[in-house]
């Protein structure tokens, strides 16, 4: 699976330093449903039931819908880099869409639409050659009969809410299942819904170069 092969090489001097850093990095796989806080004046499913790690808080944020990868550690530095869109990390989600979206369609999400107004940023999409292997979700996909679908790879640099279901929606391809893959130099990889783990420390190295290193 493309986005999943290797880490980049490590270039330049090192910025941190596990042996000696007291913070927490955690990568969790996010499950359809769950609140990415840990909690909820409505009673909605937070973090709190999958996190048992203290200090930790979500580095960004997905939302109650989407799935996949999210970051929480007690290191502010770093979860400010990644979350405020002026140090411009890319995060890359695989995207299912309703309907088979027009090369005029995918060339207008590159280079961004209008969202109240507001253009977003150019964003990095292409077609996925088949659907990606993620894991079954809990509460089925909403399909309509004799309507395909299709799966894209999309990459950002901003948080705007919702933004990729409201940029898909605006060219006229709802998306019916979003899930985040990387951020920065970070894989998911192979963990399942709701389970967690800690970085090792080449990828905490790793994500500071690609975070700091503008």
């Amino acid at each position: 699976m493309e986005v999943l092969l290797g880490y980049p090489i490590l270039r330049g001097p090192i910025r941190c330093d596990m042996d000696v850093s007291p913070h927490k990095y955690l990568v969790f796989n996010k499950p359809y449903g769950i609140l990415s806080s840990f909690t909820d004046s409505d009673g909605r499913p937070t973090l709190a039931q999958y996190i048992k790690t203290p200090y930790v808080y979500a580095a960004g944020r997905l939302d109650l819908d989407s799935e996949g990868l999210l970051l929480l550690t007690s290191d502010a530095r770093l979860r400010h880099r990644i979350t405020d869109p002026r140090y411009k990390v890319w995060k890359t989600y695989w995207v299912q869409v309703e309907r088979v979206p027009t090369e005029e369609a995918l060339s207008t999400l590159r280079s961004g639409v209008f969202l109240k107004g507001k253009k977003t940023r150019p964003a990095k999409v292409k077609r996925l050659s088949s659907e990606p292997c993620l894991w079954p979700r809990a509460v089925p996909i909403r399909y309509r009969k004799h309507v395909p679908t299709e799966w894209l790879q999309i990459e950002i640099r901003e948080g705007v809410n919702r933004q990729i279901r409201r940029m898909t929606a605006t060219v006229g391809y709802p998306t019916l299942r979003l899930a985040r893959v990387r951020i920065g130099s970070l894989y998911l990889e192979h963990l399942q819904p709701g389970e967690s783990r800690e970085m090792t420390k080449e990828e905490v190295d790793a994500l500071y170069q690609s975070c700091f290193d503008h």
